[in-house]
């Protein structure tokens, strides 16, 4: 811990309470470092049923269980949490001020690991949600890919990222139907070739309903109705990373923060981790990252003489 006049400075304040951000919170606790974390809920990873990929649980975990368990975790070594959103950022001399609508905090070292959100389609919260819980609406195929083994799938997607995504599953199903929530499906002819060639249904929308049944996912197209056992919306994410544009970090075109191979950013005493960078958005991804930032973090205080205990 250290003080200016009568302002506590944290050694790090971690902005995310996904896998990334407690990851991190975990190893800087334990380097004795005096560690906030900002915890909004938001985490994707909260919105996970089960997951079957996570190493070190070969019958499952639920994305909620594995983030309880690491708040545990990191409150046990002393890391303090603010369940608030983050609506700040700036420097001040050498340190940050992060700010929320309940709160303020100074820190000398920032970590974002804020994520991403899913863009999805058009439906009732309610519904989104309840059909999520039920793996009838999934948005990783590389996590459970599968699980839908052998299954009728849909992609609801346009263009070449819809491809892209109807063409990963195809080596889990050889029933799957790409479907443009649009009229025009946005491919050119050498993709509809290799779509026809995989034996890739192609459907375009507009939709107008997505329906639930005990086992069926539903999609109302002007073609007629399709159903589905799971289907993946492929409508691409928003980063979120405004709070590294606020204090000048390079952004790539996509909007990820760009960060060197110790999870620096372009601005000093700011670092970022998991699916707020480019790379693999999956938790075992994000905690490595996480990782490797939180001992960068440490060995940066260390050269400006804040470890000496």
């Amino acid at each position: 811990m250290t003080i200016s006049g009568a302002t506590e400075i944290r050694d790090c304040a971690v902005i995310g309470g996904g896998p990334a951000g407690l990851t991190a919170a975990i190893y800087l606790a334990r380097y004795h470092l005096k560690v906030t974390v900002f915890d909004d809920g938001t985490s994707r990873a909260s919105q996970i049923p089960i997951s079957h990929n996570h190493a070190g649980f070969p019958n499952g975990i639920s994305g909620n269980d594995l983030l309880a368990r690491m708040r545990v975790q990191a409150a046990r070594y002393g890391t303090e949490f603010r369940h608030s959103q983050v609506t700040a950022l700036h420097r001040e001399d050498e340190n940050y001020v992060v700010r929320s609508a309940e709160t303020e905090v100074h820190a000398a070292m920032v970590l974002l690991a804020t994520g991403v959100v899913n863009r999805r389609p058009a439906m009732p919260q309610g519904k989104h949600d309840d059909a999520v819980a039920r793996g009838l609406l999934r948005y990783c195929p590389v996590c459970d890919g599968f699980e839908v083994t052998d299954r009728p799938l849909g992609v609801i997607g346009h263009g070449s990222k819809g491809l892209r995504e109807a063409v990963f599953l195809r080596s889990y199903s050889k029933d799957i139907t790409l479907i443009s929530p649009e009229e025009d499906h946005g491919l050119r002819g050498d993709e509809l070739d290799r779509l026809r060639a995989l034996g890739i249904a192609l459907k375009v929308g507009p939709l107008t309903s997505i329906d639930l049944a005990d086992e069926a996912i539903s999609i109302c197209t002007p073609s007629g109705a399709l159903e589905f056992a799971s289907v993946y919306p492929a409508l691409g994410s928003d980063v979120r990373s405004s709070l590294a544009a606020q204090v000048g970090a390079d952004l790539s075109d996509e909007g990820c923060v760009i960060v060197d191979r110790h999870q620096r950013t372009s601005v000093p005493g700011l670092y970022a981790a998991g699916d707020v960078v480019i790379g693999l958005d999956q938790i075992s991804n994000a905690m490595g990252q996480a990782g490797v930032a939180a001992t960068t973090i440490r060995n940066d205080l260390c050269e400006r003489a804040i470890l000496i205990r």
